[in-house]
């Protein structure tokens, strides 16, 4: 699995912007967000992030003034006037993973593709990143699998990070994703899932079923696994000794960003690998999906060639 070809260039990244509530706060959050706003403060270019907000809400203001920060292209931006943005309820659970509580119905669920799919006709962008979360409700699950669809058909890699949550854990909605993506990224559990699911004990099995070009296989303190299109190990690396937990929210995230942002400037697939592991080690030593400090980006976006472009 190799780097594809330098144009088009950018990212169009598809789904849920939202808040996450920590019990000392609310943190602008959401995988596609949390991506978009990692590639440009890596330095990444052609930037967009395709959601929907509420008309006028407290979450949604966090989400613009965070995206706002970032210089991220805002007019892949919906406005509902009914549907308010999006709020995770984070607990934060010792020893174990955090638990989630996905409210809703959220604006992102009324994500309409009349707009989305006219930004993608005119960007045009080499990856396209796309999540089952924001697939749980209609109409926005015809609308990003729509559009992932077209993007096959502009010659985008399509970038699945499936996120196997409450509302969006289905076998009919992995397949109709699996169906329309190029790569997967996936960590233990939700590979296991997909087995369990599809009868296939074996990712060569998968991968030939879905037509995937690679798999990328996160395990979290035990660090990563790349399967190319045969399904076999053409890469791996070990985890990282991190300093300081924080928290792990945003790993993942962190993982795809670096991973995209180092492929864009260039890097070979297992520099580019290397250099995700990392960077998502580093994520879970701050609070949050997203460092509060400009400071912490600029190292890892000249390690990544972005910066240097």
């Amino acid at each position: 699995m190799s780097p594809v070809h330098q144009e088009p260039a950018g990212v169009m990244l598809v789904g849920e912007a939202l808040v996450d509530e920590f019990h000392d706060g609310p943190v602008a959050g959401g995988a596609p967000f949390n991506v978009a706003r990692s590639l440009a403060a890596l330095g990444g270019r052609a930037i967009t992030l395709v959601s929907r907000l509420g008309a006028d809400d407290a979450a949604g203001r966090l989400i613009l003034q965070s995206l706002r920060r970032f210089g991220l292209d805002e007019t892949g931006l919906q406005v509902d006037d009914e549907l308010p943005s999006g709020r995770v309820t984070v607990t934060e659970q010792a020893g174990a993973d955090h638990a989630f509580t996905i409210h809703g119905p959220s604006a992102w669920d009324a994500l309409a593709l009349a707009p989305a799919l006219a930004r993608l006709e005119a960007l045009r962008p080499r990856f396209f990143y796309f999540g089952s979360l924001a697939q749980r409700a209609e109409p926005a699950r015809a609308t990003v699998q729509a559009l992932a669809e077209r993007a096959g058909e502009l010659g985008a890699v399509r970038y699945l990070d499936l996120n196997l949550r409450e509302g969006s854990s289905s076998p009919e909605l992995a397949e109709q994703s699996l169906r329309r993506a190029d790569w997967l990224k996936v960590n233990e559990q939700e590979l296991s899932q997909l087995f369990s699911w599809f009868g296939a004990p074996a990712v060569q099995n998968l991968m030939a079923r879905f037509d995937l070009q690679g798999l990328i296989l996160t395990r979290g303190s035990a660090g990563y696994v790349l399967f190319n299109a045969q399904g076999q190990v053409e890469g791996e690396g070990e985890g990282q000794v991190l300093p300081a937990l924080v928290d792990t929210v945003g790993a993942g995230d962190a993982f795809s960003a670096m991973l995209l942002a180092a492929l864009l400037a260039g890097q070979p697939i297992a520099a580019a690998l290397a250099l995700a592991n990392r960077y998502a080690a580093a994520i879970c030593g701050v609070r949050g999906p997203i460092p509060a400090d400009d400071g912490f980006f600029t190292p890892w976006g000249v390690a990544s060639g972005a910066l240097s472009r």
